[in-house]
């Protein structure tokens, strides 16, 4: 996949982010209201302090153990109210962000089972991994601690400033005087940390993508004995993605320094400014006992925001990667007033259909006409590159036609919904996926909810039923990963037994026996054969001996349908398909 490389602002991110909060904005006012308490508890504190030192130095017989003790009490009070809410805040304010993590990560992968084919022919799986699962770990401590952290130096900021200047205007106008100038030497710093915990995260994808193509491809690295070689490549991304994490560490460090720096700076200017001024009767002793407190709380939440700055950016990058994929356009989306397809007979129209794919000028398809009768078998033949695949493809709407239309049942494809389009629609392909889990599972998939047996039936229908009952535990055999477990002919019966049981009016084969071995492919040709009865059904073969029976073959071109008629009658014309029947049947 491209890497993007402009950054988005800060402000659109957090207002994809935000609308997040909604359903738990009343969690969320718990947690401010907590944060609150917590703030209080900690502003009072100086003024305890000031009070008890102001009546030590200048009346001590009212300093009694009575006013102690109470004050004592009242303070432990505060604390045990400052303890309950900073429970809350990490127990269910961590949960909030905990969820809201969850939802995002619900819509991302929502999001990405609605892009197109050609966003995956561009896109690295391991990519997508690496965003669905590690950019999003950091969004929980973000979702919960970015309000709370700047709710909280908000208060603590306002109501320091407010009492340092009650204590003396030009000593608090001198320390906040500071603060900008340090906000504005870490920003460089913190830019660069954000782009460097891209870069990191991306490399992190890169790695995640070398890995699954690697581990998934084991058996042809060990046929090849080219484990060093695949080591060579894990150990090249692995020493970028090092690089990229020093060049955060880097930034990292000068951004804590810089910020360190103009913390240890503040102190020095209280102290050695607080002092002249005591000397000079501008400040009194308990006022600037109090007013150091002050400052203490006050850095004490400037230090917090600096330490949070890393864990904001680390999840503003998270944000930003996922609003990436967010904001990747739906190209096949349902219209507003798309109709659901019912009671489909299978009737299927091409109208002058012209397709090339958004990334080229070449049009693979071009002004194709096509009428296919109900429960008509045509077949699909021609040189690799013709579009065959492609125009099979439009049909379920995996792409959109760029020029023309196609019909089912005189119905406009593109206005009717995707679901109940390709629900009507069974597919068996050379490649056929099975899902980690066992065989019964992958059945089913065919029908969610099926009964047990309506999906041994279906196992019937397609001849598996027989090699089922043989494996170790029956309907109930794990298949392995991506089905390898199973030889090339018995994952093929599978894929067609989760046709069966999805029973559509319209069938597409695409060079469905091509990968098999002879005896395979006759077992699987039978099953196909059952499967195409009554169904309007077409065929993309290589093979052309198997599709001998169809209503209807056409001979696909790149210059279009060069040729049109059932078996006989081509063989008859002794053109095109004449000479790829008897180039592939010498």
């Amino acid at each position: 996949m491209k890497q993007k490389t402009t950054s988005k602002s800060t402000r659109y991110l957090l207002s994809r982010f935000i609308p997040y909060f909604k359903k738990y904005r009343f969690i969320l006012v718990l947690d401010l209201f907590c944060a609150t308490l917590t703030t209080l508890c900690d502003i009072i504190l100086p003024l305890i302090v000031r009070h008890l030192t102001d009546l030590g130095l200048n009346d001590m017989s009212a300093l009694t153990v009575r006013l102690i003790l109470s004050v004592g009490a009242l303070y432990l009070g505060l604390r045990i109210v400052d303890v309950l809410a900073h429970y809350f805040m990490q127990d269910v304010g961590h949960v909030m962000g905990a969820r809201i993590e969850t939802d995002m990560r619900r819509d991302l992968f929502s999001h990405l089972h609605k892009l197109s084919f050609s966003y995956y022919s561009n896109t690295k799986v391991g990519q997508l991994m690496s965003r669905i699962t590690s950019d999003l770990f950091d969004i929980t401590e973000f979702a919960h601690h970015c309000p709370e952290e700047f709710f909280i130096a908000g208060i603590k900021i306002v109501l320091s400033f407010a009492i340092l200047c009650k204590t003396d205007v030009w000593l608090t106008l001198i320390i906040f005087a500071l603060l900008p100038v340090m906000f504005v030497c870490s920003r460089k710093f913190r830019r660069s940390m954000r782009n460097a915990f891209k870069r990191s995260r991306e490399q992190l994808g890169e790695i995640n993508a070398q890995v699954e193509d690697s581990l998934l491809g084991v058996r042809v690295v060990k046929s090849f004995a080219n484990e060093d070689i695949e080591n060579q490549k894990f150990e090249k991304g692995n020493l970028k993605f090092l690089d990229t994490k020093k060049l955060t560490y880097k930034y990292m460090a000068g951004f804590h320094s810089s910020t360190r720096f103009f913390d240890g700076l503040m102190y020095i200017v209280v102290v050695v400014a607080g002092s002249l001024f005591m000397m000079r009767g501008r400040i009194y002793a308990p006022d600037f006992v109090a007013y150091l407190l002050y400052v203490s709380t006050l850095l004490t939440s400037i230090r917090r925001i600096v330490e949070f700055s890393e864990q904001f950016q680390r999840g503003m990058t998270g944000i930003e990667r996922f609003v990436e994929i967010l904001d990747e356009p739906v190209e096949i989306a349902d219209k507003e007033d798309a109709i659901e397809l019912t009671d489909v007979s299978g009737d299927i129209d091409l109208e002058n259909v012209t397709f090339r794919y958004s990334d080229t000028t070449d049009e693979v398809l071009s002004k194709i006409n096509l009428h296919i009768n109900r429960g008509e078998h045509i077949a699909l033949v021609g040189p690799s590159g013709a579009g065959k695949t492609t125009l099979c493809n439009l049909i379920p709407r995996f792409y959109d036609v760029t020029e023309g239309s196609i019909k089912v049942d005189g119905i406009e494809i593109r206005d009717v919904t995707t679901h109940s389009l390709r629900n009507n629609i069974g597919i068996v392909q050379q490649d056929v996926y099975l899902f980690s889990g066992t065989v019964y599972e992958n059945i089913e998939y065919g029908l969610p909810g099926a009964s047990h047996e309506e999906i041994e039936r279906a196992a019937q229908l397609a001849g598996a039923h027989e090699f089922i009952l043989e494996l170790p535990d029956g309907y109930n055999t794990f298949v392995g990963e991506r089905g390898v477990k199973l030889s090339g002919g018995q994952k093929q019966r599978i894929s067609i037994a989760r046709v069966f049981l999805k029973n559509p009016p319209i069938l597409i084969l695409d060079e469905a026996t091509s990968a098999l071995d002879n005896e395979s492919e006759l077992i699987v040709q039978k099953s196909l054969s059952e499967l195409a009865e009554g169904r309007t059904t077409i065929t993309i073969a290589h093979r052309l001996t198997t599709i001998r029976n169809a209503t209807k073959i056409l001979v696909l071109t790149d210059d279009g349908i060069a040729e049109s008629g059932n078996h006989k009658e081509l063989m008859e014309q002794k053109g095109l398909y004449y000479n790829l029947y008897n180039m592939y049947n010498v």
